[in-house]
């Protein structure tokens, strides 16, 4: 960090902004105050906006042209990997959900198909031997732009990129095969969700794309995932997972080749074909040559199928992955809006193993018809709760179980309930101990937010010896009560 240290003096304001938005100065400098930026946000609590200075410090770097100049190109690439690592080491849990290890790899892999690989060409000959006695259903090519991956991804960092994502892959991996199975679609297309996300369900990228399969907002509600401010189901594993082969599907039926169909899901069908229309060519690898895709588009695919070689012959490359157990779990619809809290509790389970197994939540409650996923074996315990809470309070109320020794009294003291609150919603009377009592309150999580408080300011004479009082309450309010007074002040005046 000490070598991009900002400064607020005029003269290097000045230089900087003499010296154009594009150049490495510039860049650099800019890059490094949202990063200090996201540093104070985060120290602050605002893990929110400490996330997008984060995003936007690596985006600034990321997205601008790589110079042309090989010492500034060196300075820009070593930049990226000080700030990923940085980010990374940061203290995560101040970050929130949303900055898990998956999605701080995925990151990386964003960030990565921006720049440019030595090749190795001693991996040529080999490369090509393996392509020819590899089964594939995507067709494999043994080119520079491939090679150059293959060589970065077999370096020590490319090595930790890469099994990352082959290890979080057996959480879905069975899953994602079977779907693209089903749509007759190629299993190597597999490799595309490790390359967007690897493999995190609640991976969002610099350009707010979210879930494993990084669909924008609108491609997924064209594809039939519902967000609103209740679920996300770009979130969702096999809800994304489908939807994702769907748009795969379509947009080969639409080029007739899987590379310009990988293209256009990384950067759009408009963009791949406008470049087609400008150029005449409708070959991906042309495409590529005359530089007229995004270049994490011209990189995207030789990614995918630098990953699909390297799995293929893992053993050969020494890249020895320990995949993660399969997500196991059992579904439930659910009649009515519930209370997170109250399943975990019912099931006697953390509410973030719940959380895992239900990405798409974005609340604390699930809302009604939300197809919920259970720790196997969980059913009986989630009936018994069910058959005590009704229906319509499963987002309000908590269950406790039975003690010996409970009564009526002594339990509505526990939860700060009058006595008569808890024999009601219990038919007069605690059941025996070990069941199941209902508890009319909700779970801290669950509680409604206090509503912030106005506060009033003591009276102060005013110049006619009268008192007035002002009230400070939030900017909106306040600016509000500002636009009444001028209003009556001026009617006053025209009346007098």
């Amino acid at each position: 960090m000490a070598s991009y240290t900002p400064t607020d003096r005029w003269p290097a304001q000045r230089a900087l902004a003499l010296a154009g938005p594009n150049s490495p100065e510039y860049l650099l400098e800019r890059s490094t105050r949202l990063f200090a930026s996201g540093k104070r946000l985060a120290q602050e609590g605002q893990t929110a906006r400490a996330r997008q200075d984060f995003d936007q410090a690596l985006g600034v770097l990321t997205s601008a042209p790589l110079p042309e100049n090989p010492a500034d190109r060196r300075r820009i690439v070593a930049r990226i990997e000080e700030l990923a690592d940085s980010i990374y080491r940061y203290d995560l849990d101040q970050l929130g959900a949303g900055a898990t290890d998956a999605e701080i790899a995925g990151d990386s892999v964003e960030s990565i198909l921006e720049m440019t690989f030595p090749i190795d060409p001693s991996l040529r000959g080999q490369v090509r031997e393996q392509i020819q006695a590899t089964t594939s259903q995507l067709p494999l090519e043994e080119n520079d732009a491939v090679l150059s991956y293959i060589h970065y991804f077999l370096t020590e960092r490319g090595r930790r990129v890469l099994t990352f994502g082959y290890a979080r892959s057996g959480q879905y991996r069975v899953m994602i095969l079977r779907t693209l199975k089903e749509q007759g679609l190629p299993a190597e297309l597999l490799f595309v969700a490790q390359v967007e996300s690897h493999f995190d369900p609640r991976a969002v990228s610099s350009k707010s794309a979210v879930g494993m399969w990084q669909f924008i907002n609108t491609t997924g509600i064209d594809y039939g995932l519902t967000q609103n401010a209740s679920i996300d189901l770009r979130r969702d594993p096999e809800k994304a997972t489908r939807s994702a082969a769907r748009y795969l599907r379509d947009l080969y039926e639409h080029y007739g080749d899987w590379y310009l169909a990988m293209a256009a899901y990384n950067c759009g069908q408009g963009c791949v074909d406008n470049a087609i229309m400008r150029t005449g060519y409708a070959d991906f690898w042309e495409l590529r040559r005359l530089h007229v895709l995004p270049l994490a588009t011209a990189n995207y695919v030789p990614a995918v199928l630098a990953m699909t070689i390297l799995f293929a012959n893992r053993e050969t490359y020494g890249l020895e992955v320990e995949f993660d157990d399969p997500a196991n779990y059992e579904s439930r619809e659910l009649q009515s809006e519930t209370s997170i809290t109250l399943i975990a509790q019912a099931v006697d389970r953390p509410v973030s193993e719940l959380k895992d197994l239900n990405p798409a939540l974005l609340r604390n409650t699930a809302p009604a018809g939300y197809m919920l996923r259970l720790p196997p074996d969980s059913m009986e315990r989630l009936d018994e709760v069910f058959a005590v809470i009704p229906a319509a309070q499963r987002k309000s109320w908590r269950i406790h179980r039975v003690e010996e020794g409970d009564t009526l009294l002594s339990v509505s003291k526990q939860y700060k309930l009058t006595e008569a609150q808890v024999s009601a919603v219990n038919h007069g009377r605690l059941p025996r101990p070990g069941s199941l009592a209902a508890i009319p309150v909700p779970y801290p999580a669950d509680a409604p937010k206090p509503a912030p408080k106005v506060v009033v300011a003591k009276k102060k004479p005013t110049a006619t010896g009268k008192t007035s009082t002002s009230k400070a309450g939030p900017a909106k309010q306040g600016s509000a009560a500002r636009g009444k007074g001028s209003k009556s002040t001026s009617a006053r005046v025209s009346g007098a």
